[in-house]
């Protein structure tokens, strides 16, 4: 595809085509007498939890997926956790659970990720999921955000195959699985963290580079090689207490050839790829 310099990419009209497909899928679905269901399992009420709680009941409300949330008290037992996960399990109706994390500090998460059902696991916290993800398995479940990654590229037709990758960042949230989503398109993947020698000049290699690391505004242009694309997964605050990306965008988005904003980019389309997985998953529970 052939694009402007500083092409800026939105996750909007990503989410938007989504959607729509979801609809549709949720109508067939429901004509068989299935109800799609998504139960987003929270202890406490942490303000960011609540917020992309709300933008993922809006998102099945719109897919015309049915939703739950079993809110859970702050200092719940390890074993009354379990036991309410279990639940949640075993409930028929539930096709896709969203369990919240991190977890607080006193609940074991290296327990409990083995509790929640692989096949009902729409966000990548089982182990069963994160390696399907590694092989290559289709019937797995890669966490949303770097799905929405992918969902980018591919909305705007950025070609993957032998193309250098640059990942910033190696958490098992957006980093490593991000890299293997970017492995199954073709593409060559360099894996970037904090003791990487000359950062900026690895980065600049990049034909895409992807930034997940968690710094405000820590990739400059000095990291950008010209007509590269750059995918920005950073949540941050900067000191003006405004929220922004990894990369500095005002330096950025002239070298680039296309580049995600935050907000409005990555962030936008992760709960319509949560919605996406309730339906797979509502699809392999029942045979259809």
């Amino acid at each position: 595809m052939k694009t402007k310099m500083g092409e800026i990419i939105k996750g909007k009209p990503v989410a938007d085509a989504i959607t729509e497909s979801i609809i549709n899928d949720v109508e067939e679905i429901k004509s068989k007498g299935i109800n799609p269901k998504l139960t987003i399992v929270r202890v406490g009420a942490d303000p960011s939890d609540l917020a992309y709680e709300r933008g993922a009941l809006k998102r099945m409300e719109k897919c015309g997926i049915e939703k739950e949330v079993v809110e859970l008290p702050v200092d719940i037992s390890q074993e009354d956790f379990i036991r309410e996960l279990k639940k949640v399990n075993e409930d028929e109706n539930t096709h896709g659970i969203l369990v919240f994390r991190p977890m607080p500090k006193h609940l074991d998460e290296d327990v409990i990720k083995y509790i929640i059902s692989p096949e009902k696991d729409v966000d990548c916290f089982s182990p069963v999921n994160v390696a399907k993800v590694t092989e290559g398995d289709e019937t797995g479940f890669p966490p949303a955000t770097p799905t929405a990654v992918m969902e980018i590229l591919k909305h705007y037709d950025v070609d993957l195959k032998g193309k250098h990758a640059v990942v910033i960042g190696r958490s098992l949230v957006v980093g490593k699985p991000v890299s293997m989503l970017l492995l199954k398109e073709n593409a060559t993947v360099t894996i970037c963290h904090s003791r990487t020698q000359d950062l900026p000049g690895v980065c600049r290699a990049a034909d895409v580079l992807v930034a997940a690391v968690g710094r405000a505004r820590m990739v400059d242009d000095t990291y950008v090689k010209d007509g590269a694309v750059v995918v920005d997964v950073g949540i941050n605050m900067d000191e003006d207490n405004n929220l922004c990306g990894d990369v500095d965008f005002d330096k950025c988005v002239g070298k680039s050839s296309m580049i995600t904003p935050v907000p409005a980019g990555v962030g936008s389309v992760t709960t319509s790829v949560l919605a996406k997985h309730v339906v797979k998953a509502c699809r392999i529970l029942n045979n259809i």
